[in-house]
Formats: structure tokens, sequence, C-alpha cells
């Protein structure tokens, strides 16, 4: 199976890293990293939008992956 940009963003968001849209660029050598989040949006996974702000007043946006809760079964 081959590794694309797309599963490895997918991969790498699954394990809870927050990436900007400039860090998606470098380390996944694309340049348009919007789209991979629209395919990912698309694909029905839910990508959160946040912004931080440092110490020293610059803020930056950073993209998080939200997991769905897995449904938990009774036992019986």
């Amino acid at each position: 199976m081959e590794t694309t940009a797309y599963n490895r963003l997918l991969t790498t968001m699954r394990s809870g890293t927050e990436l900007t849209a400039k860090q998606i660029a470098a380390r996944f050598r694309i340049s348009q990293p919007y789209h991979l989040i629209y395919r990912l949006r698309e694909n029905g996974f839910q990508v959160e939008l946040v912004e931080r702000t440092n110490s020293k007043g610059q803020s930056k946006n950073f993209y998080r992956l939200i997991e769905k809760a897995k449904r938990r079964t009774k036992a019986a």
C-alpha cells in the first residue's frame, strides 16, 4: 500500500499531534495543506482549528483531530 501524505497526516493527527498549516506543508512536503484538511473533513473526520497565543502576544492556529467517543456496550 502506498503511503500518501493524506494517510501520514491522518496517522500523525490520530496520535494527538496538533499542527499548524506551515508545519503540515513542511513535514509532508505539500504546497496546499488546507487541501488535506479539507479532505479529512470531507471524509467525516472532525478537525478543529484552535488559536493559541504565546507569552509574546503572537497567535498561531493549530489543527487538531477530534476523535469520536467509542460506544460502550453493556456487559451481560
